[in-house]
C-alpha cells in the first residue's frame, strides 16, 4: 500500500492520502482519544505520541501533532495507518447521532433563507477549497449578521486560519450574502 502525504498551512498537520475510500460519506474529526471511542483508525493514530488531532475526508486523513514536530513522527502515523487498512477494521466503527443544532430552527423565520444561502456557499465554494489542505469548516449557526463556523482538520489551529475566515469566507459570504456582517470561529 502506498500512502502519499502532503503538506498542509498548518505546520503541525499533514495530510496522509491511503488511495482508498476513507469516509464513504460525511467526515470525522477528533481532538483526544477519548472523542475517538468509536474508531478504530483514530485510536490507533492516537496511540502514537504526540498526536493531538485527526481528521478524517472521503479520501484522506490529517493528522496533528502537538509539537509540530514530524520528523520522528511520520514513520509512525504511517505505520499506525497501513496497520488499520490492512486489519479490515472500519475507519468508524459505529456512527455518533447528530445532536440537531439550533440552526436548524431560525428564532427569526427570516433567517432560513440567509441560512439555506450560506450553506449552499459553504458546501459548493468553501468546504472543497480547504479539503484540498487537509480541513473542513462546518456551518454552526447564524446570529444577526454573524456567521459561527467550526472549523476542523489542518484548519483547527491553523495560523493562516484566521486570514482565511476573514478574507476569504467572510468576503465571500458578505458578496452573496448582504445579511451577512462577520464570520467567527467557534
Amino acid at each position: 500500500m502506498f500512502i502519499q502525504t502532503e503538506v498542509t498551512p498548518n505546520p503541525a498537520t499533514l495530510k496522509f492520502v491511503p488511495g482508498e475510500t476513507v469516509m464513504a460519506q460525511g467526515t470525522a474529526f477528533y481532538e483526544n482519544i477519548e472523542e475517538a471511542a468509536n474508531s478504530p483508525l483514530a485510536q490507533r493514530l492516537f496511540a502514537v505520541n504526540g498526536v493531538s488531532g485527526a481528521f478524517f475526508g472521503s479520501d484522506f486523513i490529517a493528522v496533528t501533532l502537538t509539537d509540530q514536530d514530524w520528523d520522528d513522527k511520520k514513520t509512525d502515523v504511517l505505520g499506525a495507518i497501513m496497520e488499520h487498512f490492512t486489519s479490515g477494521d472500519p475507519v468508524v466503527a459505529t456512527e455518533t447521532e447528530e445532536v440537531p443544532a439550533a440552526e436548524e430552527s431560525p428564532e427569526n423565520p427570516e433567517d432560513a433563507e440567509i441560512i439555506a444561502q450560506i450553506k449552499e456557499l459553504l458546501e459548493a465554494r468553501v468546504r472543497p477549497a480547504v479539503a484540498r489542505d487537509g480541513g473542513d469548516i462546518t456551518f454552526h449557526a447564524y446570529t444577526e449578521g454573524t456567521v459561527y463556523l467550526r472549523m476542523q482538520g489542518a484548519c483547527s489551529g491553523c495560523p493562516s486560519s484566521t486570514a482565511t475566515l476573514k478574507y476569504g469566507i467572510q468576503n465571500l459570504l458578505k458578496h452573496y450574502i448582504p445579511e451577512v456582517e462577520n464570520v467567527e470561529a467557534i
